[in-house]
């Protein structure tokens, strides 16, 4: 079975708002909330890391997220800053850094902070070797990506963040003072230009997920660092979606054409345009051949299979209820692998695909 690598998972933002414990397996956390409001806000849980070990996850990309409070819409939600609140921002994602070292401290067997190509070695070294017992497993790798970038309050500040381990930054969810984001369209900022510029000076690797179009361009054409998209879909096989939130194939050829990777979301919301769980919607409406019809548009653009990916996203605001019927973990990621396979993509492709194209990612960027 091969590796996989998700490039986004909000860990510390589940951790802390519904108390969600991942060394526990999907199903444990399913039985522990069933009947609960989480059930409601989030959906019941894809992931955890017995899951992990079965589906041989070796290296997931650990968000530090919180959302802006014009988008909190009940009391639940309290991993969110005060908007324009940039002191209020930097202490909540200040928190789920802390709060990945202190867990990776406590379950030092089962998750690891990888902020170098030295550490990448060693947790992919590790999943490569037999374990002594079974259920010992192999430690996940844990890389750190700041999504919506407000808390950093200043780019002089990047480089504590750089220090702590910081490797990958998106500078939109919605509209920040950096740029347009998603449902709040804008270009890049002087701000925005400010930061990019001291994360150039990093190597920080720039996710374009979230970005509004307009600052997505200006990003590929001046940018110098690496450029990726952790998790977004492809707009031409979503017709009339209703906000600016997937990627133009305009913009999917720029990644291409940077060297660029693109994790694709197995999201019923992002698979069939108007798809909605509140709607009453079913998840057995979209299928997961729908996940490798936009992972094959992606590599028909690039004419290989060198810049597609996996960005699952799961347990980020969506659970079981709001993905493809086929699957019920993380696990299910793999049978991505059997419907690519008659479309021709060979052994060597799927393993890039799950896993291979962003580990290629860390190894050119990684310090």
């Amino acid at each position: 079975m091969h590796l996989i690598v998700d490039a986004h998972q909000d860990l510390a933002w589940n951790m802390l708002s519904f108390g969600r414990d991942y060394t526990r397996s999907a199903y444990e956390t399913r039985r522990l909330e069933a009947g609960s409001p989480t059930i409601e806000h989030n959906g019941d849980s894809l992931i955890g890391w017995p899951e992990y070990q079965s589906a041989r996850v070796a290296v997931i990309f650990a968000t530090l997220f919180a959302s802006p409070g014009r988008y909190v819409t009940d009391a639940w939600d309290r991993v969110s800053y005060r908007d324009h609140n940039f002191d209020d921002a930097h202490r909540i994602y200040w928190q789920q850094l802390e709060y990945y070292y202190r867990y990776t401290d406590k379950y030092p067997d089962k998750f690891n902070i990888i902020a170098s190509r030295v550490d990448l070695k060693r947790i992919l070294d590790h999943w490569q070797s037999p374990t002594p017992e079974p259920s010992q497993g192999h430690p996940v790798g844990l890389v750190f990506l700041m999504e919506g970038a407000e808390g950093i309050r200043t780019p002089k500040e990047l480089h504590r963040w750089y220090e702590m381990g910081l490797r990958h930054i998106g500078l939109a969810w919605a509209g920040t003072r950096y740029c347009g984001g998603t449902k709040e369209p804008g270009p890049i900022t002087d701000d925005g230009r400010l930061l990019l510029k001291v994360m150039a000076d990093l190597n920080i690797t720039l996710d374009l997920s979230h970005m509004d179009e307009i600052a997505v361009l200006e990003a590929l054409d001046t940018y110098p660092g690496p450029v990726i998209a952790t998790h977004a879909n492809c707009l031409a096989l979503l017709p009339n979606f209703e906000y600016n939130r997937q990627l133009s194939d305009r913009v999917i050829q720029g990644i291409i054409g940077r060297g660029g990777t693109i994790g694709v979301i197995p999201l019923n919301t992002f698979l069939k345009t108007g798809w909605l769980r509140a709607s009453g919607s079913r998840r057995d409406e979209v299928s997961l051949s729908v996940v490798a019809d936009h992972i094959d548009h992606i590599c028909q653009l690039a004419g290989n299979a060198q810049h597609a990916a996996i960005g699952s996203d799961f347990d980020g605001g969506f659970g079981l209820q709001s993905v493809p019927p086929e699957i019920d973990t993380i696990v299910d990621l793999h049978k991505i692998g059997d419907l690519l396979q008659p479309r021709g993509y060979s052994d060597a492709d799927i393993a890039a695909i799950l896993g291979g194209n962003w580990i290629r990612h860390l190894n050119e960027n990684l310090p």
